[in-house]
């Protein structure tokens, strides 16, 4: 009699078996992303075939994926100019540090389409309290439309407090769209935007599930956060709507983030990514791309050179990557970097050991916390490869860190949402501004030097104490690092 049993773990072998043909061969993916999958799928057979289902499949291949709105942007024919005038030598640069990193340019122009503009005055936020205080005034002071995207919206009374703002201009006869991501914002309900809603604003949502509680795209999330307000004024970077992000949650104390405050032409280009991801979650209420969402102001705000860069698994660039990539091996004097989480894969790691081995001070900062315990671990072992070459590495003990700032001799810089990650250049959604300013790179190395103050530096010599049970995690994490 044939044991059942013996069956049903051969069954379970044919089928692991067929399940890593499928992860190697259809989906053509990177090989160490490849491994880490086969990993998965060795040591937890089928269940590691649900995990691939929920968070491994490839979003290029979901062919009832559309997002190519851009043409009805306008925004295309503006870009084709500039693609053309700096390839011809006559585009005109405001600044030597444009005319410097005209290369950089054009590359976000070529493979992200991000249209360059030097008309944009900046702010920078580095305390939540601030920026939702300058936030709330702002939509106080609204009077055609407010586009509203956030990974994160939480019900509590930050969340509480931003609707009720929202409702409150929606009943005055502004336009509110309000886009969250499902996941991101998984503890929402219905109920939360039923008097918004009643008032006449609009919600949308990234990615639903389309069966309770299982979501097929829950590895591909909506990271970006954006507020654009009547066409004139935008916000990008790190803060997520909830109390944390104001320092209020014990577990993780004081929130130290980056955000932007944008007035300039800059913003055009914020609203036209805010249509595509609108437009895309959309069933019933499409934008237009009207004139009045893109008002033409007759007074120059400022000099600030900035391209909003976007990247995602629906395009076969990793844009953001590689803007950060260029910007490494442009540095001559000093890098200055602050990320949350720190698992670059080969490429920009190798960036940031050859600009150490070049000279250049390279100083990264992370926090001392984890909010993801594996991710924080393959933090540390990410870390531990660029101790060796002369990197400097400080450890924010002041709470928690989840600035995204990249800083390159002082010049040029990026401030936005995504992380030094795979998820955040492979896998989510994501929205960077790349500034070509001296006077806003040298404030974010200001900000970076005070931040020094609440960290401490970890040494080689301390890194290397540390114990079996801390190696053996890292060993862990760094192996699944290419899909947590």
């Amino acid at each position: 009699m044939v044991n059942i049993t013996s069956v049903l773990l051969g069954l379970v072998m044919v089928l692991n078996i067929v399940f890593a043909v499928v992860v190697i061969f259809r989906e053509r993916r990177d090989a160490s992303s490849t491994w880490a999958w086969l990993l998965v799928l060795f040591f937890i057979p089928v269940a590691g075939f649900i995990l691939y289902l929920l968070l491994g499949r490839n979003l290029t291949r979901d062919h009832l994926f559309q997002w190519d709105d851009l043409k009805k942007s306008g925004i295309e024919e503006v870009l084709e100019r500039q693609k053309e005038l700096l390839r011809t030598q006559k585009f005109l640069f405001n600044n030597p540090i444009t005319q410097d990193n005209q290369d950089l340019i054009y590359m976000n122009l070529v493979n992200a389409n991000a249209l360059f503009t030097k008309n944009n005055a900046v702010e920078v936020f580095t305390d939540g309290q601030e920026k939702y205080r300058r936030l709330f005034e702002d939509i106080e002071a609204a009077k055609e439309s407010i586009h509203l995207q956030y990974y994160i919206i939480k019900n509590d009374n930050l969340g509480r407090k931003l609707i009720a703002h929202l409702t409150k201009k929606v009943k005055e006869g502004v336009t509110v769209r309000v886009l969250y991501d499902e996941l991101g914002s998984r503890s929402l309900t219905k109920r939360f935007f039923k008097e918004f809603r009643e008032a006449g604003g609009l919600v949308e949502v990234f990615f639903p599930s389309k069966l309770r509680f299982i979501n097929l795209r829950m590895n591909f999330r909506n990271h970006r956060k954006l507020v654009i307000i009547d066409g004139k004024i935008g916000y990008v970077g790190g803060f997520n709507v909830g109390d944390e992000y104001l320092g209020l949650n014990s577990r993780f104390g004081y929130w130290r983030d980056t955000h932007l405050r944008i007035r300039g032409t800059a913003v055009d280009t914020m609203q036209v990514r805010f249509i595509l991801d609108w437009n895309q979650a959309s069933r019933d209420f499409d934008i237009m791309y009207d004139p009045e969402l893109f008002p033409i102001e007759n007074v120059r705000l400022g000099n600030v050179g900035i391209q909003i860069v976007t990247s995602g698994p629906d395009t076969d660039f990793e844009q953001i990557k590689n803007a950060y990539i260029k910007m490494l091996y442009s540095a001559k004097k000093s890098i200055y970097m602050q990320t949350p989480y720190f698992i670059p894969d080969k490429s920009l790691l190798d960036a940031i050991r050859v600009a150490c081995l070049s000279g250049v001070e390279v100083n990264i900062m992370i926090p001392d916390k984890p909010d993801h315990p594996f991710v924080y671990w393959a933090t540390l072992s990410h870390i531990g490869e660029l101790l060796p070459v002369g990197a400097n590495v400080y450890i924010y003990s002041n709470g928690f860190i989840h600035s995204k700032t990249l800083v390159v001799d002082e010049e040029i810089s990026s401030v936005g949402t995504a992380n030094i990650d795979v998820r955040s250049f492979r896998l989510n959604f994501e929205v960077n501004a790349f500034l070509y300013d001296e006077n806003i790179s040298k404030e974010l190395t200001a900000i970076f030097k005070e931040d020094i103050k609440r960290s401490k530096l970890l040494t080689y010599e301390e890194y290397e104490k540390r114990g079996g049970n801390i190696k053996f995690k890292e060993s862990i994490s760094r192996l699944l690092s290419p899909i947590l």
